[in-house]
């Protein structure tokens, strides 16, 4: 079996699929736009063949990069980025060469569109915030005028909360078409909810093989806007309301053989037209895995491998988890250089060091979402993890 990996070096702990899938004995052909002597000695080690193109971006140098992959190992039967960046360009490649364990380029556009969500989450029977395109101002205000403000203006394509703006009052949404940005926006109803997510790893037939989730605290617009602390954690159990969400939404999508993050409100209040508070509300989908230390969270939490796991969906479409593993919660907390803590780091450490599995300090392009100094701890009850959060996040007065 041949498998194109797109950006195998992007983020770095993707060489762990690139090695799960080696250790299957599947050729992993890698494509990127990194001299090979600079990649990771574990990437190097787990890729068949290497092409180097001069940008990822250019359709052309792709085209070339597979073609000859197919000259010297014969037909592709996988390509595929586990990247949301890509998920366009690997649909497009899939459909030029013919590969059809993945998205082809007609099924793309509902897969990255937040309009486009909106139509078939309806078709899943699952309710989302009522919405419109950014295009007249007196369209926005009828539409506050409907739904009361806050409202929430963000790019119907786009990654995570980046250029995402809570739009207070009229002022805050007048302002907002004075500098409309040339991109496609949408502007949503606000809804007042604990974020929570679906992550599973979905079969070839369209059958989930693994699944788990998260609970968000804070909002990634609030962490990007507000500079607070990023706090989320995977559950050692899914709520059974956002298991069937989940699944009548990866079914709603067609989604086949691929690992997806989708994530849902559940609401905190009783809001008209949404539902009554504890109800669940779709938010977005993505179609790639969760981002950030999440993988290695999921391991944390479900005493999996999250990789092997995908690497066996794609060579035997099962997979195999005992059933007497211990669960976990994994949170992950990440402190703001800007905020002036009670406890340091070296305090954090020496109090909760028996349960951090890991620390780092993140790059200024990472930061905005996730914090400049990050923990991952692995917990053994929700008591624990409240204790945790409550530590590292205490402010000085």
């Amino acid at each position: 079996m041949n498998f194109v990996f797109i950006s195998p070096h992007f983020p770095s702990h993707y060489w762990r699929f690139c090695a799960a899938l080696k250790e299957n004995g599947i050729n992993v052909l890698g494509i990127a736009d990194t001299p090979y002597d600079q990649l990771l000695p574990e990437l190097q080690d787990s890729l068949t063949d290497y092409y180097q193109v001069h940008s990822l971006e250019d359709g052309n140098a792709m085209l070339r990069a597979i073609g000859w992959f197919v000259h010297r190992h014969g037909a592709i039967d996988w390509i595929e980025s586990n990247n949301e960046h890509w998920l366009a360009q690997d649909a497009w490649l899939r459909t030029m060469f013919n590969v059809r364990t993945g998205p082809q380029l007609d099924k793309i556009e509902r897969y990255k569109s937040k309009s486009a969500m909106k139509a078939v989450y309806q078709e899943a029977g699952i309710k989302a915030a009522p919405w419109l395109m950014a295009e007249r101002l007196e369209d926005a205000l009828a539409f506050a005028r409907q739904h009361g403000y806050p409202l929430v203006a963000k790019p119907d394509v786009g990654v995570g909360a980046n250029d995402t703006f809570r739009l207070q009052d009229e002022a805050a949404l007048r302002a907002f078409f004075a500098r409309l940005p040339l991109r496609p926006y949408i502007i949503e109803q606000y809804v007042h909810g604990e974020i929570c997510s679906y992550d599973a790893l979905i079969g070839q037939a369209g059958q989930p093989l693994y699944e788990t989730g998260n609970i968000t605290r804070v909002s990634v617009m609030d962490i990007v806007n507000e500079k607070i602390e990023s706090v989320y954690m995977i559950v050692p159990e899914v709520a059974a309301d956002v298991l069937e969400a989940g699944r009548r939404t990866a079914a709603a999508f067609g989604v086949r053989g691929r690992l997806v993050h989708f994530e849902y409100f559940r609401l905190s209040r009783d809001q008209e037209g949404l539902g009554r508070e504890g109800d669940i509300v779709g938010l977005e989908v993505n179609m790639r895995p969760s981002g950030g230390f999440t993988p290695d969270m999921i391991n944390y939490a479900g005493s999996v491998d999250i990789f092997r796991l995908y690497a066996d969906m794609v060579l035997h479409d099962r997979v195999s988890v005992p059933e007497d593993r211990r669960t976990y919660h994994c949170v992950f907390v990440g402190r703001q250089d800007v905020r002036a803590y009670a406890h340091g780091h070296d305090e954090v450490l020496a109090a909760w060091g028996h349960r951090i599995m890991h620390t780092d300090r993140m790059p200024e392009a990472l930061s905005g979402a996730m914090g400049n100094t990050i923990y991952l701890a692995k917990c053994i009850s929700l008591d624990e993890v409240n204790d945790f959060i409550d530590y590292c996040c205490k402010r000085l007065a």
